[in-house]
């Protein structure tokens, strides 16, 4: 075999190639270029050098088949040579150096390549165990050398060397991942191990933060920094920032147990004594103002080296601390607390107060009850106050600056807060209504507004002021007894033609109606209607021959339809002969033209116009009322009249009478009359005559009469009386409805039915309930059962 030829074969080249993409070339060198482009840019934590290594080989391998010969020699098969024993401990000598260089900073000799390339042989040769423990046994060197350098560093330069440190093994670990890429994707994987990073992070964690040199030292530094800060110095937030940062990156447990955990205790512990300081020596404004600005610090704070995660707890140990603990005292503080705030209309620091209390669990709460608590007392005072009631529109008047006051606290102050409208609007329907007369104040209030008070004012304004009654008006739980009222007041405006404007009088029904529903209304509708009629009535009376009077006076009449206006049965008095004769006129053309109508007069609601010549030949034009009238026509006949002897001749009702007689004898600049004995009330001696020194600068005087602003005791019994029996059917009606659909119900579920059915209008006591049931079962409308007798059944 030795002897023969050494043989050689010659081999053909394939003839089917293999396709290679023209363009591979450029497209890898783009590739190179972008990553060398990233080096010099500082950006080379996300490259893969294990990728742009396999490119760059993969070009030169190109490279060579294409300059190479197509045709090439195969010899004889070789012996394989075996691996060099030592070449693990040789390939992690090398690698073991390049990481003490990269922890040296003498990275500029290293070859990356061959780094990568040790550590991709001893991983393919099954020596990866060897490069992972050697590794961990470098790096912990490396880092006990970095803890001894960190904790000799004295007073301010301990966090600046931490820091420095902690930016250098960031960066080696960087290069040492890139240098053991393919360790970490497929060793480590498969066994389970930390990767190369994390594992970094863990040993500079496990060596540098938790050493027992280190680990209170930088504790106690960080919380050091934070109270200088807190207490007005200056402090390097930028390193403060890196520092936290570093702890995050090792872990949140890390974060929270070796700083945030002691952050917060000492923060509680600072702002537990702060509060008390602050307590004892500041007002309530200035306290919140303090607190309010602790807030935002910390707020602050975090966003600036904090863990965003840490804002909720820390604004929560302020909250706790400065505002829980303290709310009631707060509140309460004598001359300057909430109360004191609500009444000097503080804004500012009812916002603040605001903003503060709502981030805790029953701040709103105690705001809540606080202010309700105080509205209601100041609501009691006002409507229980003998002085406030003797002038019925300034109560209403007071009421409606009151809701405004409070209603701009709620808008400014407390973010117009939905909860706390509700507790004003509860307040409010719990005062009213503790004064019986609150439905006809307002409706007085309504007349003086609707009679002059509302002269010159836009319509805009007229539409506010009738915006604030109706908000009184959803208050009154007795809205039945404002309806008595305001159609006893408006039948008044409408009659005597003091109206400022039928629009804001229609525009008030209209929103009563919106409120109320068609059947609260229509009456009141019906008045506007009958007024309407009466002029084309009187137009048809004077086109008529029963209209040709002479010198008779002249006569204008309302026809009111009973059942729409509040027209009580009243004794008519003795009209004067001129004007009795001119009524029957009228009577008998309207009886002509109207079949199946009666007419009676209501002289308590006419007005009249007389010409009146006093002692020194004075004229005047008087316009007087119906009464006053009938009155003033008896002197034409008599010099000297008693009281007694008024009352016999004209037959007016001695209230009526009195008031007619006080407005003419006893006011100033309208005494037409005198009196005697002189004295500002009538009695039933006084005697009247003429006053023929009376003078005015107008020709035409009118004479009003004294009337009540408010009813007296008696009349407002009456009022009383009357809806009540009105209220009777109304509560029948609504007890057949619920029995008519229910067929068979218990007592208390027919008070609570009827309750819900009529609270729009009144709320029905269950006492009346109860005896508007017995009567109805009188009647046979109802019956109770007769096993259980709390069931009532509906009788068909």
């Amino acid at each position: 075999m030795s002897a023969q030829k050494k043989r050689t074969f010659q081999i053909e080249a394939f003839k089917h190639r293999v396709v290679v993409d023209p363009k591979y070339a450029e497209k890898t060198w783009k590739i190179l270029e972008h990553a060398i482009h990233e080096i010099y840019n500082h950006n080379s934590s996300g490259l893969s050098f294990e990728e742009l290594y396999s490119g760059l080989v993969g070009v030169l391998e190109l490279e060579k088949v294409r300059a190479s010969k197509r045709k090439f020699q195969i010899g004889p098969l070789k012996r394989q040579n075996m691996m060099d024993p030592n070449y693990a401990d040789k390939a992690w000598k090398t690698l073991e150096e390049g990481i003490h260089e990269i922890y040296n900073h003498n990275i500029s000799e290293l070859s990356f390549e061959e780094l990568y390339r040790n550590a991709y042989n001893m991983v393919l040769h099954k020596f990866g165990e060897k490069l992972y423990s050697g590794l961990v046994l470098t790096m912990t060197h490396h880092l006990e050398v970095i803890s001894k350098s960190i904790d000799a560093a004295q007073g301010g330069l301990f966090l600046e060397e931490l820091n420095r440190k902690w930016a250098e093994h960031n960066k080696a670990l960087q290069m040492i991942r890139d240098i053991l890429m393919y360790m970490d994707r497929t060793f480590i994987p498969s066994t389970h191990k930390t990767p190369v990073y994390e594992l970094g992070l863990n040993l500079w964690r496990d060596n540098i933060i938790h050493s027992s040199k280190i680990q209170t030292r930088l504790q106690d530094t960080l919380l050091d920094l934070v109270l200088r800060e807190r207490t007005g110095e200056v402090i390097n937030r930028g390193l403060m920032r890196n520092v936290i940062k570093m702890l995050m990156d090792l872990g949140s447990s890390v974060y929270q147990d070796d700083f945030e955990k002691h952050f917060l205790e000492v923060s509680a512990d600072f702002y537990r004594a702060e509060s008390q300081q602050f307590i004892e020596c500041c007002d309530c404004g200035e306290y919140l103002k303090k607190a309010e600005r602790r807030l935002n610090e910390e707020m602050e704070r975090v966003s600036h080296y904090l863990d965003a995660k840490s804002e909720v707890k820390i604004t929560s140990v302020v909250e706790n601390e400065m505002v829980e603990s303290h709310m009631q005292r707060l509140v309460h503080m004598e001359n300057s607390g909430l109360v004191n705030m609500l009444v000097n209309d503080k804004y500012d620091d009812l916002k603040r107060m605001y903003s503060l209390f709502r981030r805790v669990p029953t701040g709103l709460y105690i705001i809540r009850d606080v202010m309700t608590s105080h509205i209601r007392n100041t609501g009691k005072q006002l409507v229980t106050d003998p002085e406030r009631l003797k002038d019925p529109v300034d109560f209403v008047q007071r009421l409606l600056d009151e809701k405004d006051k409070n209603d701009k606290i709620i808008n400014l102050a407390f973010n117009n807060d939905k909860t706390f409208q509700n507790a004003l609007n509860s307040s409010f329907e719990y005062f009213i209504n503790l004064n019986s007369r609150s439905p006809e104040f307002i409706s007085l209030f309504v007349d003086d507004k609707l009679r002059k008070g509302l002269k010159g004012v836009s319509e805009e304004d007229v539409e506010i002021v009738l915006d604030k009654v109706m908000m009184l008006f959803r208050y009154l739980q007795e809205k039945d007894v404002f309806e008595k009222y305001y159609k006893q007041h408006l039948a008044k405006r409408l009659l005597s033609g003091k109206t400022v404007s039928d629009d804001a009088e229609r525009s008030l029904i209209v929103k009563l109606k919106t409120e109320c529903g068609y059947q609260f209304t229509s009456k009141l509708e019906g008045m506007f209607t009958d007024m309407k009629t009466s002029e084309d009535t009187m137009q048809g009376f004077y086109a008529s021959p029963f209209a040709e009077t002479g010198d008779s006076p002249t006569l204008a009449v309302q026809v009111l339809t009973t059942g729409s206006w509040p027209t009580q049965p009243s004794a008519t008095c003795n009209l004067p002969a001129e004007i009795l004769g001119v009524c029957e006129k009228f009577r008998s053309y309207y009886l002509g033209t109207h079949t199946g109508r009666r007419l009676s007069w209501q002289t308590n609601m006419g007005t009249a116009d007389l010409k009146a010549t006093f002692g020194r030949g004075q004229k005047h034009e008087l316009n007087v009322s119906t009464h006053q009238m009938c009155v003033l026509m008896l002197f034409n006949n008599a010099d000297r009249l008693t009281y007694k002897e008024t009352e016999q001749a004209t037959e007016i009702p001695a209230s009526d009478l009195k008031r007619c007689l006080q407005s003419m004898a006893c006011v100033k600049g309208k005494n037409i009359l005198r009196k005697e004995p002189m004295s500002k009330d009538i009695a039933e001696d006084d005697a009247f005559f003429v006053n023929d020194k009376f003078s005015s600068k107008f020709y035409k005087v009118k004479i009003g009469t004294v009337v009540a602003q408010r009813e007296s005791e008696p009349e407002n019994q009456e009022t009383r009386q009357r809806v009540e029996e009105d209220r009777k059917p109304q509560i029948e009606a609504a007890i057949v409805r619920i029995m008519k659909s229910r067929r068979v119900l218990d007592h208390n579920n027919i008070v609570a039915e009827v309750t819900k059915q009529l609270q729009s209008r009144f709320l029905p006591s269950p006492v009346l309930i109860k005896k508007r049931i017995e009567s109805l079962i009188e009647r046979e409308f109802l019956e109770r059962d007769k096993v259980d007798r709390r069931l009532y059944r509906y009788l068909a």
